[in-house]
């Protein structure tokens, strides 16, 4: 009887010694892996984003952009510049039906020019002077081609000096009568100076 509980007990230590040692192989078994799983997370962390920087359009895997890619973005950042409008001062100061023409001639060009390029103009005919004479409604020699010209440029347009219109009303003792296309405005040489420092260009014919 005390034989068979001993041959018990000594079954009993084997088997606790066997589950022990085969916990303590397990155990020494897993260390390789997780100190490779620590090292593996430690280089992650040393390099972040070194995978996500090959996957992203347009770069080397060393992370820089190609030269398409910048190009590109240049292009697609760029802003847009703003034309500079077409402006433009014709004046005349001289009661010589030829040099009127000329300066109708030149606007008209000037006008259609801009036209057929799709670009928008402006073009204002300052009269002063004996130049009056070209928008007054009794003495224009230019009358009718004034009223055409309204009609097919609207861009162009005629301004008589205010100053030049009273001394003459003065000189005739009468009114002084324009043509339906002119403006006046106080100043023919102060409305070019104006619209010079206005960054308009000037033209004298």
């Amino acid at each position: 009887m005390i034989n068979l509980k001993l041959a018990m007990a000594v079954v009993g230590g084997l088997a606790m010694l066997l589950l022990v040692g085969s916990r303590a192989q397990a155990e020494l078994d897993n260390q390789p892996i997780a100190q490779a799983s620590e090292k593996s997370q430690a280089s992650n962390q040393k390099q972040p984003g070194k995978q996500t920087q090959a996957s992203k359009p347009g770069q080397t895997r060393a992370g820089k952009q190609t030269p398409a890619t910048r190009a590109a973005l240049a292009q697609a950042t760029k802003p847009e510049i703003a034309k500079k409008p077409h402006q433009l001062i014709l004046q005349i100061n001289s009661n010589d039906p030829a040099m009127m023409n000329l300066l109708l001639n030149n606007a008209t060009n000037v006008a259609e020019y801009y036209h057929d390029l799709g670009e928008a103009v402006s073009i204002e005919v300052v009269t002063f002077g004996p130049g009056l004479h070209m928008l007054r409604d009794d003495t224009s020699p230019v009358k009718p081609r004034i009223e055409v010209l309204a009609m097919s440029h609207p861009e162009i347009s005629f301004k008589a000096c205010g100053n030049t219109r009273e001394n003459m009303r003065k000189a005739e003792n009468r009114d002084i009568s324009l043509v339906p296309q002119a403006t006046v405005v106080k100043s023919g040489v102060v409305r070019v100076m104006e619209l010079q420092e206005q960054g308009w260009t000037y033209v004298k014919p």
